[in-house]
């Protein structure tokens, strides 16, 4: 069972929030709670999980308990990685709220096939729903449009890009550069752009336990490489806070970035902050 470090105060401030075009709220790791003024409210990839110690040791709180949230349309995985696709994390948020799961095909065989959601949980098979590159799908107030991604490490990465009364928001999981990138930027005026961020470091080796070099994440140049193949006018790097050996210092992003057209500008966000567009 989940038990969160700040109590309900998080999922209480997202339903009460009336946003004017888009909100957005930082769940820490690759987590993000989208909400538009219709109310309409997205979770992307939220984890609360301790991960797997002392190969994946947690250094964020775990901000919100899943059985607290009430209001949500829907969830979406960018990726099968046990943070990207939880069942203790995300289960929960269907029953309570009823909302779809909108993952690509491996992603699903976790949630239907090994991790069984709608055994433990009131889950309908409606409930889940496999998207793939090119699709587009409308949950309420946003347009999701399913695009390519390159993450070496996953069988079958997507990236979204949500958008909503002229506002555009792209998440890429756990991406990394790939060529596609400049037809996704030449293609949709992304207002804010979520790319992982992290440094390279030894983590025990899943079947060993002896340390491995291990680079799950952008560094400094393939996230702003990444970032201006995209043309995001504002990047937030997420993922930095989250492993034990991995995180980074988002700050550092800014000197990478200033002799390039894109990003125009920096979002440095922590765990629990809310960003507007």
């Amino acid at each position: 069972m989940t038990v969160s470090d700040w109590g309900d105060w998080l999922p209480r401030a997202v339903e009460d929030a009336s946003p004017e075009g888009i909100a957005l709220w930082y769940l820490g790791c690759n987590g993000f709670v989208l909400k538009a003024s219709d109310g309409t409210t997205l979770f992307v990839d939220p984890y609360v999980g301790l991960g797997d110690p002392p190969r994946t040791v947690r250094m964020i709180p775990v901000p919100f308990d899943p059985e607290d949230v009430t209001e949500a349309d829907a969830v979406f995985a960018t990726h099968e990685h046990t943070d990207h696709v939880h069942g203790p994390s995300q289960a929960p948020i269907l029953e309570r709220t009823g909302a779809t799961f909108y993952a690509p095909d491996d992603s699903l065989v976790i949630a239907r096939e090994e991790e069984s959601w709608a055994d433990d949980h009131a889950i309908d098979d409606h409930q889940f729903h496999e998207v793939r590159e090119g699709n587009t799908v409308e949950v309420g107030g946003f347009s999701v449009h399913v695009e390519p991604a390159h993450d070496p490490d996953a069988t079958h990465p997507v990236s979204y890009v949500f958008e909503h009364d002229g506002r555009t928001v792209f998440h890429g999981g756990d991406t990394k550069p790939t060529d596609e990138f400049a037809d996704i930027g030449e293609q949709y005026d992304i207002d804010l752009g979520i790319l992982a961020f992290g440094t390279v470091g030894n983590i025990p080796d899943k079947e060993t336990r002896e340390p491995k070099r291990t680079r799950w994440y952008n560094d400094e140049n393939q996230v702003i490489e990444a970032a201006n193949d995209l043309q995001f006018d504002r990047l937030l790097p997420s993922h930095w806070d989250m492993w034990k050996g991995l995180t980074g210092d988002p700050t550092v992003l800014h000197h990478h970035a200033k002799s390039l057209a894109f990003p125009e500008r920096l979002d440095i966000v922590e765990i629990g902050d809310r960003v507007d567009l």
